[in-house]
């Protein structure tokens, strides 16, 4: 059992970037305890077809489990579904995290009493940004 606030955030993280190392940063400082969920490739594909994932759901998992700031990784298909199965304290958004689900998922956490904090995006960078910025090279 770890002791101390665990901290949870979720998304999709494929080309992993200076902007998601400063979240995981951020979102550790909260706690004592990150859990990082990775959402799965089909659910990516099947909502976001557009993205083109490089790289599949288990490398994308080891990517971010190898940042230093990021304690436990997971991975999961829906956001409603995941902060029911994650024991956690405060969950970590950011400010482009609003669709239904987000929603949803966020309003049962404060039902229960856990804390929500958004954390701004780093200006600058995204993964759409960057895969723009591969594409023109």
């Amino acid at each position: 059992m770890i002791s101390g606030k665990r901290v949870f955030t979720v998304g999709v993280y494929d080309l992993l970037h200076i902007g998601h190392v400063h979240l995981f940063r951020r979102a550790s400082k909260l706690g004592d305890y990150l859990i990082v969920a990775v959402q799965e490739s089909d659910v990516v594909a099947r909502f976001k077809p557009d993205a083109n994932l490089v790289y599949s759901t288990e490398e994308r998992m080891y990517m971010v489990k190898a940042v230093r700031f990021v304690d436990e990784v997971v991975s999961y298909r829906d956001v409603n579904d995941i902060v029911r199965e994650v024991d956690f304290d405060i969950f970590v958004v950011g400010p482009d995290q609003t669709h239904s689900g987000f929603k949803n998922a966020i309003q049962w956490c404060r039902d229960r009493g856990k804390e929500v904090v958004v954390l701004p995006r780093t200006e600058g960078i995204s993964s759409s940004w960057l895969k723009e910025q591969i594409k023109n090279m």
